[in-house]
């Protein structure tokens, strides 16, 4: 016998999730989606229609009480619980996020989220900052890891966590080890290629830290003191 049309179904939607979230899904595939993991078999498409259709709305089924759940043909107490909390658990987070939302208005702010990721690191980490429109911290993430040498920026995953939080700010940092925290070649080259590279895509690099044994520079100092430098001389020519 041939494989069945939802053969695989279910690892489609998950990597579809990953790649996308749930962007332009209708009310039906996101509960459908949802049911995965409450029903951990079978094609749950059918009971997700049926939800939909008897309470009105996603919204209308996530707010339905378990007993009303259960009276749709399909939903045991397990599923309806399931769902219930759903919302709550949304509440929760949405709270969280707001109880500890920090605010980054300027470069020594930065550099204290940033600097705790550093301490004792052996090897190069690079990590980023992302903020929100207001300037809150919506999460730090490592982007890389290299030797003590080197450690080359992963552009996409940069823009990947950046878009994942969606962001609209970000402040690069990385560390070097057994050095002093200057910029290097390579620094100004990443920082320049990764200005451009989250531009197009509404992401603000603000800045670029080099961090070791607990100091810190600012690319963007830096930058206004080469570009003030570089003036001067042509100035005198």
């Amino acid at each position: 016998m041939g494989k069945s049309v939802h053969t695989g179904h279910r690892s489609r939607m998950k990597e579809e999730f990953l790649a996308r979230g749930v962007e332009g899904w209708p009310d039906h595939r996101i509960l459908e989606f949802a049911l995965f993991f409450a029903i951990p078999q079978g094609d749950v498409n059918d009971l997700a229609h049926a939800l939909i259709e008897h309470f009105g709305s996603l919204a209308g089924v996530l707010d339905a009480s378990v007993e009303e759940l259960c009276k749709v043909k399909g939903v045991g107490s397990h599923t309806a619980i399931f769902l219930r909390m759903l919302p709550t658990v949304a509440q929760r987070y949405q709270k969280s996020r707001a109880r500890s939302a920090t605010i980054v208005n300027t470069q020594q702010e930065a550099k204290e989220e940033l600097a705790p990721y550093f301490y004792g690191a052996r090897n190069e980490l690079v990590y980023i900052l992302c903020l929100g429109g207001n300037n809150q911290i919506l999460g730090v993430r490592r982007v890389a890891e290299g030797s003590i040498q080197s450690s080359e920026v992963n552009l996409r995953r940069i823009a990947e966590e950046a878009l994942s939080l969606r962001a609209v700010k970000i402040y690069l940092a990385h560390n070097h080890v057994n050095n002093l925290a200057i910029p290097s070649r390579e620094d100004w080259r990443a920082t320049d290629v990764a200005r451009a590279a989250l531009a197009p895509l509404g992401v603000e690099l603000v800045d670029h830290f080099v961090f070791e044994d607990g100091e810190m520079v600012s690319m963007a100092d830096s930058e206004q003191y080469r570009y003030r430098q570089y003036t001067l001389l042509s100035r005198k020519f």
